[in-house]
């Protein structure tokens, strides 16, 4: 007959933390294209932008990222260790087009294997419910993957998707809520949250586990039970 003690129990709960990991990190590992995200960005407003680059050559590093942007009034590239970012401008309307991202000489760029995310604080976005900012990603061998390809509306999903962020209404469109001061609050939020989510169904469990453990031990005076 099988004692659930605090053994099994803590064993249990490595178990279901470590499984609810690897299910995390699997679902990223298969939606492996080009992505953004910007989760304080709101129509018509101002905000930081994250690009996820991962690679997905298994002999070349990616030595280059060049995203569309949708002609912002301001654009401004976070500064990455590594990598030189230059912005693109209309040069009529001083409106910002694109940013590209390359890697310093010398510098091992994305490695085969890795990701990178890439940041700009910017705006006016456009008062739409999606935005798509079309990337294309260099490899070192000179192969070029353009990410821009539109999804349509309830169908599946193209090879090369746009990144394609989903905004939400704003309190109001007078270019200053959701500023770029905001850029310190709001680095590394996807990581954090990640970090929270397994932090927090870690002590679930973790709770759980040490409940069952002591329900055990208080159902068993004799050394078994039924």
């Amino acid at each position: 007959m099988f004692h659930f003690n605090r053994s099994s129990a803590t064993a249990l709960c490595a178990a279901a933390v470590l499984g609810g990991a690897c299910a995390t990190l699997g679902a990223g590992a298969a939606q492996a294209h080009v992505s953004a995200n910007a989760p304080t960005l709101t129509q018509g407003g101002y905000g930081v932008v994250t690009l996820v680059v991962p690679n997905e050559s298994d002999t070349a590093s990616t030595t280059s990222v060049t995203v569309t942007l949708p002609r912002l009034k301001s654009a401004r590239p976070e500064t990455t260790t590594g990598w030189k970012a230059e912005v693109t401008k209309d040069p009529r309307t001083q409106e910002a087009t694109a940013i590209t991202w390359t890697a310093e000489p010398g510098t091992p760029g994305v490695p085969v294997g890795q990701f990178a995310q890439f940041r700009l604080a910017g705006g006016p976005f456009p008062d739409q419910n999606t935005v798509e900012l079309p990337a294309v990603q260099v490899y070192s061998d000179g192969q070029k993957v353009a990410w821009d390809q539109s999804t349509p509306e309830g169908g599946d999903e193209p090879e090369h998707p746009a990144p394609t962020l989903t905004l939400p209404e704003g309190d109001g469109h007078d270019g200053h809520h959701g500023t770029p001061s905001v850029a310190a609050d709001t680095d590394g939020e996807g990581t954090d949250t990640v970090a929270r989510w397994l932090g927090g169904a870690g002590l679930a469990v973790g709770i759980a586990g040490v409940a069952f453990g002591v329900a055990a031990g208080r159902r068993r005076p004799g050394g078994s039970d039924a």
